[in-house]
């Protein structure tokens, strides 16, 4: 993870997110979850209605495994485009549109390491 004392430059923010986004439209599984640390926090409503948690969370790469895996094959057309990336401190989020033109909003926190260590979320409908 590339610091300042203002937090992550916009340039390693930029590379976290086309990394990322490079990774999920190869629909590589390996690739996608080496992005995130473990155990971790990570929070959709996607989650409660495909895996049937209440509260939204994921909280092991091997559960992330499920949920991601699941998600690629039962959507072979699966597609991110990067709309923007904004640095914060230990964080970036990324808005970005799927395979249906949705609008994303992806708030991710990382670890010293570099990995997603908490993740949020949100979904224009």
């Amino acid at each position: 993870m590339s610091a300042n004392t203002a937090g992550l430059t916009p340039e390693a923010a930029r590379r976290i997110a086309e990394d990322w986004v490079r990774d999920w439209n190869a629909h590589d599984l390996e690739a996608i979850l080496a992005h995130y640390a473990d155990p971790l926090e990570f929070r959709s409503p996607r989650v409660v209605e495909r895996m049937g948690r209440p509260d939204g969370t994921l909280r092991t790469r091997e559960e992330l495994r499920a949920y991601f895996g699941g998600a690629l094959k039962a959507q072979p057309h699966l597609r991110f485009d990067l709309v923007d990336c904004l640095a914060g401190m230990d964080s970036v989020a990324l808005y970005y549109r799927n395979h249906r033109g949705q609008r994303v909003m992806e708030a991710m926190h990382l670890d010293a390491a570099g990995r997603v260590c908490r993740a949020a979320v949100h979904y224009a409908e």
